[in-house]
C-alpha cells in the first residue's frame, strides 16, 4: 500500500505454542461462520429438533431429512458437525462403534424455527451475503480512508440500505434477520421494564413493519396510540395493526410527537453528529417530562475476552465495515454525552440483556 511505512526488523522473537496455536485459531475463523451458514442453508437445526425430540442423528440421517432430493455427502457434513461441536453449537455421541451422532445445544436451538416462523437462522445468513462478503477483505481501507465504507467500495458505490432498497430478497431477508432478534428481546423487555407506565401516545422510529409496536400496544392497554414511524417505502408495506398508526417520514428531518419515543438498533449505525441530530428532533417530539427509550449495543469501558463483550466488539467492526465507517456502538458515558448535548437531563442505562442495553433519556 502506498505511504505505508516499513516495519523495524525484529532479529528475534520466542513465541510459545500456545501463541502459535492461538494465531492459527484466529487465522481460520472464517471456518465458523461460513459452516453455521452451511447449517443454517441446510435445516440441520429443524431437521434434528423434529417438534422437541432433539434426538442424536448421524450425518447421513440428517441429509435425508433436508435433501428431499436423496444424496449428499454424510462425511462432509459431519466435517461441518464436528468443527461447529467444538463451538458449542452441537452436542457429540459416540457409540462404541465409533459412530457419531449429533443433538443441539442451547446454542443451537436458536437456529430452531419456532411457532412464529422465526430463529436466528436469517441474522447469519444476512450477515453473509455475496453483496456484505465482497467488502471483509477491506476493512483496512475503513483505516486508510473513512470517509467511504468498505462495503461502498467493494459495491461500486451503493450503500447498504441502498441496496436493500433495490433487492426485494435482501430486504426480506433483512426484515427475518431483525425480527429473529427483535421478537424474543421484546419479551425480555416487555417482562422487565415498567418505562412504558404512563404513556398515552408512543411512537417507534424505525419501527419498520410495526412488530415491537403492535407488541407493546398490546401489552400495555393504557397507550391509546401507537405511531410506526419509518421511511415512506417502508411503512407502505407495513400491515394494519389495531392502534398503531404508520407515518412516512425521515428522522433527520421530524419526528412525529408522543408521550415517549421508542427506538431499536437505530443510533449505532450513524456517526456522532447524526445521532446528535436524531437525539435533538427525539428531544423536540416529547413534552417536558417525557421520554425517549432507545435499544443499543453498548460497549463495556474496560476490554476483556467474554463473549458479550467478543459479540459487541464484532458488531462493532461489522457496522464500520458494511453500514458506516464511523458509525459505532458506544459506551455507556458516550450515550450520556450525546443526550446531555441534545437537551436531555436525565439518562440511564438498564441492562436487561445480554446484547441490548436500554437507554432512557428523559426531558
Amino acid at each position: 500500500m502506498e505511504n505505508q511505512k516499513e516495519p523495524k526488523l525484529v532479529t528475534t522473537v520466542n513465541i510459545s505454542n500456545d501463541a502459535r496455536l492461538a494465531i492459527m485459531e484466529l487465522a481460520n475463523m472464517i471456518s465458523v461462520p461460513m459452516s453455521l451458514n452451511a447449517v443454517v442453508r441446510l435445516n440441520v437445526a429443524d431437521s434434528i429438533w423434529q417438534n422437541g425430540s432433539n434426538t442424536p442423528l448421524t450425518a447421513s440421517e440428517i441429509l435425508s431429512r433436508t435433501l428431499s432430493s436423496g444424496g449428499g455427502d454424510p462425511e462432509n457434513l459431519q466435517r461441518i458437525l464436528r468443527m461447529l461441536t467444538s463451538y458449542g453449537v452441537f452436542k457429540e455421541h459416540i457409540t462404541s462403534g465409533s459412530e457419531r451422532r449429533y443433538s443441539l445445544t442451547d446454542i443451537g436451538k436458536t437456529l430452531v424455527t419456532n411457532e412464529n416462523g422465526l430463529s436466528f437462522g436469517p441474522y447469519i445468513l444476512q450477515h453473509h451475503q455475496k453483496e456484505l462478503m465482497k467488502a471483509w477483505p477491506l476493512v483496512h481501507e475503513a483505516v486508510v480512508d473513512s470517509s467511504t465504507e468498505p462495503f461502498v467500495k467493494a459495491n461500486r458505490g451503493e450503500t447498504a440500505y441502498g441496496l436493500y432498497g433495490q433487492n426485494p430478497e435482501m430486504n426480506d431477508l433483512m426484515q427475518k434477520a431483525m425480527s429473529g432478534i427483535a421478537v424474543p428481546f421484546m419479551k425480555t423487555v416487555l417482562e422487565c421494564y415498567d418505562g412504558f407506565d404512563g404513556v398515552q401516545r408512543l411512537v417507534d422510529v424505525g419501527g419498520s413493519a410495526g412488530d415491537c409496536l403492535k407488541m407493546i400496544v398490546q401489552k400495555h392497554s393504557h397507550i391509546k396510540e401507537g405511531i410506526n414511524f419509518d421511511l415512506p417505502e417502508v411503512v407502505a408495506k407495513a400491515p394494519k395493526i389495531d392502534g398503531v398508526s404508520h407515518v412516512g417520514g425521515d428522522m433527520f428531518n421530524f419526528i412525529p410527537k408522543g408521550d415517549a419515543i421508542f427506538m431499536k438498533w437505530v443510533l449505532t449505525t450513524w456517526t456522532d453528529d447524526e445521532v446528535k441530530q436524531i437525539l435533538a428532533n427525539c428531544f423536540k417530539a416529547i413534552p417536558v417530562g417525557g421520554k425517549l427509550i432507545a435499544c443499543e449495543p453498548v460497549l463495556p469501558h474496560q476490554t476483556d475476552d467474554t463473549n458479550r463483550t467478543r459479540a459487541l466488539l464484532e458488531g462493532d467492526i461489522f457496522v464500520m465495515t458494511i453500514y458506516r465507517a464511523k458509525g459505532k456502538h458506544r459506551t455507556e458515558d458516550d450515550y450520556r454525552e450525546l443526550g446531555k448535548l441534545a437537551g436531555f437531563t436525565s439518562f440511564r442505562a438498564i441492562y436487561i440483556d445480554y446484547f441490548y442495553t436500554l437507554l432512557e433519556y428523559k426531558k
